[in-house]
């Protein structure tokens, strides 16, 4: 996996990604650090990956399950280090998981596979934050 990041100097302290799969992903900083606020922080596209990372083990684990799923979504919350380097010292994540017929069971069990097997992006993360997870099952 790779990925090449550029400065954009016209733009203050906006930043443009180029993945190895070749998509963009812009990111900015705020006003108090010489960005303009046009695109998502730096340490919120990590944020925003380790979410992604999690809801898609939880969606692949109860499908690979033959659970009628048919939404997720997971909402992080985070605190900081108060000094630099400014790490994620605790992350919460909530997810909402909607299907038919979903077991509590099932989705514990998915949100758990994902927190200790799958999800790289938290189980790095874990080496500095706290990481907590709750869930809610919206039947539909």
């Amino acid at each position: 996996m790779e990925c090449t990041v550029f400065w954009q100097p016209d733009a203050g302290m906006a930043f443009t990604a180029e993945t190895g799969s070749g998509h963009l992903l812009n990111m900015d900083g705020a006003p108090d650090g010489g960005g303009r606020n046009l695109a998502p922080r730096p340490m919120e596209t990590v944020l925003a990956g380790t979410g992604g990372c999690a809801a898609y083990d939880v969606v692949l684990i109860l499908k690979r399950g033959r659970h009628d799923v048919t939404g997720c979504s997971v909402k992080l919350t985070t605190e900081r280090a108060p000094t630099d380097p400014k790490v994620f010292t605790r992350i919460h994540m909530h997810f909402t998981v909607r299907g038919r017929g979903l077991s509590e069971a099932a989705v514990a069990r998915a949100i758990e596979l994902s927190h200790d097997k799958y999800c790289s992006a938290s189980i790095m993360l874990a080496k500095t934050a706290d990481i907590t997870t709750s869930h809610e099952i919206r039947a539909i």
